[in-house]
């Protein structure tokens, strides 16, 4: 009797965790895109163009102070100009880019003159985490932190 019982416990539990994973899996989630206010559409974009070689993409009502840019397949970032905003940078708060190739970005920064961080600030430095990734940030014409990593995970 108590094998019986054992089993049936362990079978619900089993199906509890299955429908629990079952549900959890419902949402298909993908980042669609990131906005940051700047106070220089064109000069941010000139950076995010330059310096990140992303791709610009055109605004669907070709609004003035709009700037969107490729990611990655449909990931995008949205540039938006206002005046001014009142708002702390953070480096907690940042954009956050994986690539495979870190020295080259490096080598690219270099080059045009950007410098970069580790995450406790020291300049021209690499972050290596726990888990392995190299990590770099930079910051862009309005001061927003972008990291830099070598995440594999994201780059599929």
């Amino acid at each position: 009797m108590q094998k019986t019982s054992s089993f049936k416990n362990t079978l619900v539990c089993f199906l509890f965790l299955l429908a629990s994973t079952l549900q959890a899996q419902s949402f298909d989630f993908v980042v669609d895109h990131s906005s940051l206010v700047v106070t220089d559409a064109d000069k941010s974009a000139e950076f995010y163009a330059t310096i990140l070689k992303l791709k610009e993409i055109p605004h669907p009502d070709l609004s003035p102070g709009f700037r969107w840019f490729q990611i990655h397949k449909n990931t995008q970032l949205h540039l938006i100009q206002k005046d001014s905003i009142v708002f702390s940078k953070d480096k907690s708060i940042h954009l956050c880019l994986a690539t495979s190739n870190l020295d080259t970005v490096i080598a690219h920064l270099k080059k045009n003159g950007i410098p970069y961080y580790d995450w406790p600030g020291n300049k021209n430095t690499i972050s290596n985490r726990t888990d392995g990734v190299q990590q770099i940030y930079i910051q862009d014409p309005d001061d927003y932190w972008i990291e830099i990593n070598t995440a594999a995970h994201h780059r599929d």
